[in-house]
């Protein structure tokens, strides 16, 4: 089998299709969940607390001198992102917690039938009565 047909195959199995599909729709959620986010919900929060601007909050470490450009820990991003990834992980276990929901149950494990406790101690006492 040449590594081309090998490749092939290795691209046409379900698990990797599915996988890339996955990435693609979850890239483009994350622009949904970043513009929400961005646009609709930390406006009305900022508004709330004072007409903050969340994703101008820093804490500035070194100011700007000249050329040199200041040094900040823009927590305010942080929040945002926080926020965003609080949002996604909801959305996920929703999308989850649906699809189990229309997933039959998985059987339940097969019982295997071992040895009685008659047959256990008759084993036992034929090993006694070896020794």
């Amino acid at each position: 089998m040449s590594i081309v047909s090998e490749f092939k195959t290795f691209l046409m199995r379900g698990n990797v299709i599915d996988l890339a599909v996955g990435v693609v729709i979850g890239g483009a959620f994350g622009k949904i969940v970043t513009a929400l986010v961005d646009n609709i919900i930390m406006p009305p929060i900022g508004m709330l607390t004072g007409g903050v601007d969340f994703s101008e909050l820093k804490l500035v470490l070194k100011p700007a001198a000249g050329d040199v450009a200041e040094v900040a820990i823009s927590y305010g991003l942080f929040i945002n992102t926080l926020i965003q990834f609080v949002i996604i992980g909801a959305a996920i276990f929703m999308v989850v917690k649906a699809i189990n929901r229309l997933m039959p149950p998985p059987p339940p494990p097969a019982v295997v039938a071992g040895p009685t406790e008659q047959e256990l101690l008759a084993d036992i006492l034929a090993e006694l009565k070896k020794k």
